[in-house]
């Protein structure tokens, strides 16, 4: 029987990737407890918790987390709305230009984010549409929907045809059988959508350029206090919050994928 354990160069390999990755993101909870107010000391000179304290009772930081909870809470909803159309619209159906609309609908996620926002920028100048909360949402929207559209056009592809077969033989109209028999397929896969969506759209930096007046983003914020650094140990606990609020819907977004998975590889 062959082993199916890795070769020492592979793990070396796989490893080495998530030291790459990883190792920036801990130094940067580790510079969040660093004493030192002015400059990266590695190792810091001593450890504290006051920039947690600090951090949290600055209004630019709390007016930063709102705008940004506000503009990811949206563009999820709408990017649910919008997905889950386009992705029933062209799972089961065969039509003349199907592929270049399915291109276009995953572009927006492969483009740069700077890419985005120029387009963005112009067609709003072109259409004299003033800089608002909803541009922010516009923008973020237009890559939301990518994940929640390759979430359940995976899901609806996966669906057997029996089941919705059976279930208008017995006599259920097309809203029954969506609210019984599709929606429940689909339920787990367009949460797991909209969790990455949100994750997404929270520490996006990019298209956030968009501000409403003087507010701005987590991430626009975090880039204005790198420019003009005050008190870099309070931009490493805004980070640290980053972190954290998107860890924890792309966790569980990849425990709803993996759960959805188990059956199947069995």
């Amino acid at each position: 029987m062959r082993s199916e354990r890795a070769s020492l160069g592979l793990r070396a390999a796989a490893w080495g990737g998530l030291a790459f990755l990883h190792i920036p993101l801990a130094l940067i909870v580790l510079y969040a407890f660093s004493a030192e107010d002015k400059s990266y000391v590695f190792p810091p000179p001593a450890l504290t918790t006051q920039w947690f304290a600090v951090a949290f009772g600055r209004e630019d930081v709390w007016r930063a987390i709102g705008l940004s909870l506000q503009v990811a809470a949206w563009s999820t909803l709408i990017a649910l709305v919008l997905g889950t159309l386009a992705a029933g619209a062209l799972a089961r159906h065969r039509f003349f230009g199907r592929d270049s609309i399915n291109l276009l609908l995953i572009l927006p996620i492969a483009l740069p984010g700077i890419i985005t926002g120029i387009a963005l920028r112009s067609a709003y100048g072109s259409f004299e549409i003033p800089f608002s909360f909803w541009t922010i949402v516009i923008g973020h929207a237009t890559f939301c929907v990518v994940v929640v559209y390759n979430n359940a056009v995976a899901r609806l592809r996966r669906l057997s045809p029996s089941l919705i077969e059976a279930s208008m033989d017995l006599g259920a109209d097309m809203f029954q059988t969506l609210r019984h028999v599709i929606a429940p397929q689909l339920g787990s896969a367009l949460l797991a959508g909209g969790l990455l969506a949100f994750a997404l759209s929270f520490d996006e930096v990019i298209v956030t350029t968009f501000t409403a007046g003087q507010q701005t983003t987590l991430p626009i914020w975090m880039l204005q206090e790198l420019i003009r650094p005050r008190q870099r140990p309070v931009t490493n606990v805004v980070a640290v919050l980053i972190i954290a609020l998107t860890f924890v819907p792309i966790l569980l977004a990849y425990t709803l994928t993996r759960a959805d998975e188990a059956p199947a590889s069995r």
